[in-house]
């Protein structure tokens, strides 16, 4: 007959389940912690008004939202919205689709990416966006 307590073993048990727990909690971000915010974004379709602002062209589709610090534009997009196609990744991304609007090759379409109204200088997955800015995305032609 075995005599050996197996209390101890209970108790450890129970202290490796707690803490297994706990760091399951802290790698998920925890109860405390503040869901992160959704994208908030606006298509706009081409209209029939004249347009005066300094918009690339007239009649242009866009798709704009606003920037977060530590997320890059095509981030942003993606959260935004999820049935934007891409082709390659990180700094070789392009965007073809947003909104369902595909940049039409035959037409020399392609969706342009602005910062507050200025063109990026680099691709969508490297533009590193910051809070307050306005990312915009518009359909361009070549």
């Amino acid at each position: 007959m075995n005599t050996t307590s197996r209390r101890p073993l209970r108790a450890l048990g129970s202290a490796a389940t707690a803490l297994l727990v706990a760091g399951l909690l802290a790698a998920c971000g925890g109860a405390t912690t503040e869901p992160e915010a959704m994208v908030s974004a606006t298509l706009s379709a081409p209209s029939d008004a004249a347009s005066s602002s300094a918009a690339p062209s007239d009649g242009a589709e866009t798709f704009s939202y606003p920037g977060r610090t530590g997320a890059t534009a095509l981030e942003l997009l993606l959260e935004a919205d999820p049935s934007a196609e891409v082709t390659g990744e990180g700094e070789n991304a392009f965007v073809t689709a947003i909104g369902g609007r595909v940049a039409d090759d035959s037409e020399k379409e392609f969706w342009s990416l602005s910062v507050d109204g200025e063109p990026a200088q680099v691709g969508a997955g490297t533009l590193e966006t910051e809070d307050g800015q306005e990312i915009t995305w518009t359909i361009e032609t070549y």
